[in-house]
C-alpha cells in the first residue's frame, strides 16, 4: 500500500525549538484511503476552545487552513469522500480534529480508548475528551488488540482486515488509557510503524543527547499511566536497534521523523 507522510496541524509550544507537527498517515488501500489520525481539522479555526479546550495555550496550535488532511487530500488529486476509514492512535484533540472532516469514515480505536473518551474517569480524562470533538456522532469501530496476534515482539495486536490487509493495531497505553501504535505494510517489505504519542522526540528511543525539557514536561504531565509510557520508551527503543530490515519507525509530533519519512518516500515539501 502506498503511503503519504502528512503533517495536519503546527503546533509551537514553549521551550520546544523547531516546534511540533501532527504527523498523519494516508494510506492507499486496494478498496480506498486511509488516515491514520487526522490532526487539527478545518473546525479549529472557527472553535479551538470547543474542540482543544486550555491545552491550546499549551501547545499553542498555529491554524492553517492548507494543513488539513482534507485540504491534503484534495490537494492530492483524491476524492475526500474515499476516505473510508480513519484509524487513531488515540482520542486527543490534535489527532481527531479532522475527523468531523470526514463525517461518512468509520472511526477505528482500541476499546479502551472509546471508554476513555465517552465516559472518562479522571478529571484528566474529562479535560482531553471534549463532547464537541464527537458532536457529529462518528461511527466507533472497537479493537481489541490484547485479543490479537503477535507484531515483532508485541504480544497485543491486531490486523484490521476490514480495512485491508497489512495495517495493524498494536495496544500500547500509557500516553492514554487506550493508546495504540499503527503499523502499516508499505510494500516491497517496508513497513511503517506509526507509535503516535509513545514517544513526543526521536532522541527519547535513539540516537545521543536529549529531548527539549518542555517536551518531556509536558508529556510526563499529561501521560496517563507515567511508568507504561517508560516501558514503552524501552520497547520502541529496543526495536529501533534491532535494525529491522525496511521498518521505520515515527511518532505524531517530532518534525525531524515527519521529513525523513518524507524523504525517504520519495515525497516533496
Amino acid at each position: 500500500m502506498k503511503v503519504h507522510h502528512l503533517n495536519c496541524g503546527t503546533m509551537r509550544p514553549l521551550a520546544t525549538p523547531g516546534g511540533l507537527v501532527c504527523h498523519v498517515l494516508l494510506v492507499e488501500t486496494p478498496t480506498g484511503l486511509a488516515l491514520v489520525d487526522t490532526g487539527l481539522g478545518l473546525r479549529y479555526g472557527s472553535e479551538p476552545g470547543k474542540l482543544f479546550g486550555p491545552s491550546r495555550f499549551v501547545v499553542r496550535p498555529v491554524f492553517d487552513e492548507a494543513e488539513a488532511a482534507v485540504r491534503q487530500v484534495q490537494a492530492l488529486g483524491f476524492d475526500p469522500h474515499d476516505v473510508r476509514d480513519i484509524v487513531l492512535t488515540h482520542f486527543d484533540a490534535d489527532h481527531v480534529g479532522g475527523i468531523a472532516d470526514f463525517p461518512w469514515a468509520r472511526i477505528h480505536l482500541t476499546g479502551d480508548e472509546a471508554n476513555a473518551a465517552l465516559t472518562p474517569r479522571t478529571f484528566a480524562e474529562k479535560s482531553r475528551y471534549l463532547p464537541a470533538q464527537r458532536d457529529h456522532r462518528p461511527e466507533l469501530v472497537r479493537h481489541e488488540p490484547a485479543a490479537g496476534d503477535q507484531w515483532r515482539g508485541f504480544a497485543s495486536a491486531t490486523e484490521l482486515t476490514e480495512i485491508g490487509d497489512g495495517i495493524v493495531m498494536l495496544a500500547l497505553p500509557g500516553h492514554s488509557r487506550g493508546h495504540a501504535a499503527i503499523a502499516v505494510d508499505a510494500g516491497h517489505g517496508r513497513w511503517v510503524l506509526h507509535a503516535g504519542d509513545s514517544f513526543y522526540h526521536s532522541r527519547q528511543i535513539g540516537g545521543h543527547g536529549k529531548a527539549p525539557l518542555g517536551l518531556l514536561a509536558m508529556e510526563r504531565t499529561v501521560a496517563f499511566d507515567w511508568p507504561r509510557v517508560r516501558e514503552n520508551h524501552e520497547r520502541l527503543r529496543e526495536l529501533l536497534a534491532s535494525n529491522a530490515p525496511g521498518l521505520q519507525i515515527v511518532n505524531a509530533h517530532d518534525p525531524t521523523l515527519l521529513a525523513a519519512a518524507r524523504e525517504s518516500s520519495g515525497q516533496r515539501g
